[in-house]
């Protein structure tokens, strides 16, 4: 099925095959309404494929995504990476059931340089450096870059919501909250793609375009919700663990899935994985492949009342030998 929308005739221009395509075409003497219609449509499963570097090798992991169970969700994450966003981001959190990423760089405290598989840069001095979501986003929309915005910052009133500023966030997509008349194509289970947020206080309110366009709000299409579970930016995960995960996907919305789990990050970069740990602990049984982050939160956040929260979290990251965020691209839109 396909779904068009103004959104993807806007990011027409940013795409190369697409940009490649509308050539051909062209040269074919195709009429431009024929042209804008082709540009216009966009796949119900868009797809991407993140490439990990780890311990020198790329390890390419396809993802299928859903429009039908997030269409925002997958809309941002699309703009993101076409951005080239997450770009050499690293993996700032490890563990048993899941690879989170997204937000952070490893960098050199001293000179700010991020980690980089192609340099000898060695590892000693390397920490994690949050990026500044917000400033990122706007300098990459001042480039060139479209970011469609889906949350607001609150006008009018709770009864009569009216849009102020786009805050580039995302609205929430959890499970239970945009109505798929086809079912669910995706579960926090193994392999789940999943867009999440940081811990934060509720009370701050913010406006959201609802999914149905208002049909089940008296045709309302904008809503004031709280801002928690509307506050996501560019963090995610792909979940590893064995069991499904209903509260999980209650919190936090799922935009995707691995589309050959087994082959490509079971057997592909996580038993890389287990391999160098198992060879590093055979020289040094203390050797741990995680070294402990403690991390502010939430210190870029567009309202000031989170960001004097002082939150922190403790991530488990790969420090001795890092995972990469080398690319995310877009293979199908």
């Amino acid at each position: 099925m396909e779904v068009c929308t103004l959104q993807t005739q806007e990011a027409f221009v940013k795409h190369p095959f697409l940009r490649r395509a509308a050539a051909v075409f062209a040269s074919a003497a195709l009429t431009v309404g024929t042209l804008m219609a082709f540009a216009g449509c966009s796949t119900d499963h868009p797809e991407v494929t993140i490439t990990y570097t780890f311990n020198g090798k790329d390890y390419q992991v396809e993802y299928v995504l859903s429009r039908l169970d997030a269409p925002a969700t997958v809309q941002h994450f699309i703009e993101l990476a076409d951005a080239g966003f997450y770009d050499g981001t690293c993996i700032h959190d490890y563990n048993d059931t899941g690879l989170y990423g997204g937000g952070y760089y490893l960098s050199d405290p001293d000179d700010g340089s991020h980690y980089d598989y192609s340099a000898d840069m060695g590892l000693k001095s390397f920490e994690l450096e949050e990026i500044n979501y917000f400033e990122t986003v706007q300098d990459l929309e001042d480039a060139g870059n479209a970011f469609t915005q889906s949350v607001w910052a609150t006008a009018g009133t709770a009864e009569d919501p009216e849009k102020g500023d786009g805050i580039y966030t995302v609205y929430g997509e959890q499970r239970g909250k945009v109505d798929n008349q086809y079912g669910r194509d995706y579960t926090h289970s193994t392999g789940a793609l999943v867009m999440y947020y940081t811990e934060k206080g509720s009370g701050q309110n913010v406006v959201i375009s609802r999914a149905d366009g208002g049909k089940n709000n008296d045709n309302r299409p904008l809503q004031y919700e709280d801002y928690v579970t509307n506050s996501a930016t560019s963090l995610f995960y792909t979940y590893t663990g064995s069991s499904t995960s209903s509260d999980l996907e209650r919190k936090y919305c799922v935009f995707g899935k691995a589309k050959d789990y087994d082959a490509q990050m079971k057997n592909g970069l996580l038993a890389a994985i287990k391999e160098y740990t198992s060879e590093q602990e055979d020289e040094d049984e203390e050797y741990d492949f995680t070294t402990t982050q403690d991390m502010p939160l939430n210190r870029y956040d567009r309202f000031a009342s989170i960001r004097t929260e002082g939150r922190r979290a403790e991530f488990s990251t790969p420090v001795s030998m890092p995972i990469i965020i080398k690319s995310v691209k877009v293979t199908k839109y």
